[in-house]
């Protein structure tokens, strides 16, 4: 499994698979769908699909998949290798969710929850193995949600499938247990291998699970936060146990007027969104008398977009970085007011 196209720029989410067995083309399949790293503030979220022939089943099973998350690390890398050694009529696909997209998705002004993102990402990943000409007849898929209404949901956008959604179904379907190693695997290995664009200065790499629960992952959470870009784009800054400490230790924010004011610090891209609303509030009584978008603070860079969306925004000079997610448009700052 190599996820250098992910690994080089981690603020993108990305698709990646094996290459399609030709048996998988000549006959109906069977395909899988679980995710890996759903729950946690840190780290990516992936969707792993797996499919092969249905006269293949037995031979699946002998492989003898397993849930996930019943097993070690090293139990789960030995499985993958296995499931990537039977390429002749085992075949895989995965969809890595960066922590940026969760978050500005969960954090947009039209509300795009968790569930919805899954229930897309598992969507898009049907549909990827179809046009790949995977003869797909048979579709099993470990819940997110209520199960028979998104069983019902999956019915509707692929009618010639049959679909099959229960819960822990990585525990019942040796395909969806496939799937959930693969997920799993990735997301183990992307976070392992994780690079960090911002200077973290001396902060330790030591983040525990990932899990909000985690003492490790809420010290490292205190110690990696910058008071006015707050996070790197490691966390999911949507995460109740990010914004506790966000708004509990980092500077405040105050909005000016409609649209969003971006602010950078030298060579970090650590940011928080927050949309601007009427500049009387810092004391302008017209829009126009708002600072100059080329406005410049101590250590801060200041530019405004009238975006409504941070993630359609076409700043002039920062377009790949600010629709990716890298940087975010966000109110000033108290501490750029007292310097300006």
């Amino acid at each position: 499994m190599e996820l250098g196209e992910f690994e080089r720029d981690n603020a993108e989410s990305c698709r990646l698979g094996s290459p399609v067995p030709e048996l998988c083309r000549a006959g109906p399949c069977c395909l899988g769908i679980d995710e890996a790293g759903r729950g946690p503030v840190l780290g990516p979220m992936v969707y792993g699909v797996c499919y092969c022939p249905l006269a293949k089943q037995e031979e699946l099973g002998a492989l003898k998949m397993a849930d996930s998350k019943t097993l070690t690390e090293a139990e789960r890398e030995q499985l993958f290798g296995t499931l990537d050694g039977a390429r002749d009529f085992v075949g895989w696909a995965l969809h890595i969710l960066s922590p940026n997209l969760i978050s500005t998705s969960m954090q947009q002004r039209a509300k795009y929850n968790l569930n919805a993102l899954s229930h897309d990402t598992a969507i898009g990943l049907i549909q990827h193995v179809l046009d790949a000409g995977v003869q797909v007849a048979e579709v099993f898929v470990d819940t997110v949600g209520p199960a028979e209404k998104y069983q019902e949901k999956l019915k509707r956008r692929f009618p010639e499938l049959e679909v099959t959604v229960r819960p822990k179904a990585d525990s019942l379907f040796p395909i969806v247990s496939a799937a959930s190693i693969c997920a799993k695997v990735a997301r183990d290995r992307a976070v392992k291998n994780w690079t960090f664009p911002e200077d973290l200065g001396d902060v330790r790499m030591e983040y525990g699970s990932g899990y909000p629960n985690d003492p490790k992952t809420k010290e490292w959470l205190v110690q990696c936060l910058d008071p006015v870009f707050g996070y790197p784009q490691f966390v999911r800054f949507s995460w109740s146990t990010a914004q506790t400490i966000l708004e509990s230790k980092a500077v405040p924010v105050r909005c000016m007027r409609a649209g969003f004011w971006l602010l950078r610090k030298t060579n970090k891209s650590r940011v928080r969104p927050v949309p601007s609303r009427d500049p009387r509030s810092w004391g302008f009584k017209e829009e126009n008398e708002a600072p100059s978008d080329t406005a410049q603070y101590p250590g801060v860079s200041v530019s405004f977009c009238p975006c409504l969306d941070p993630r359609n925004c076409r700043l002039m000079g920062i377009t790949d970085t600010h629709t990716s997610g890298g940087i975010f448009c966000f109110g000033l700052t108290e501490a750029a007011l007292k310097n300006k």
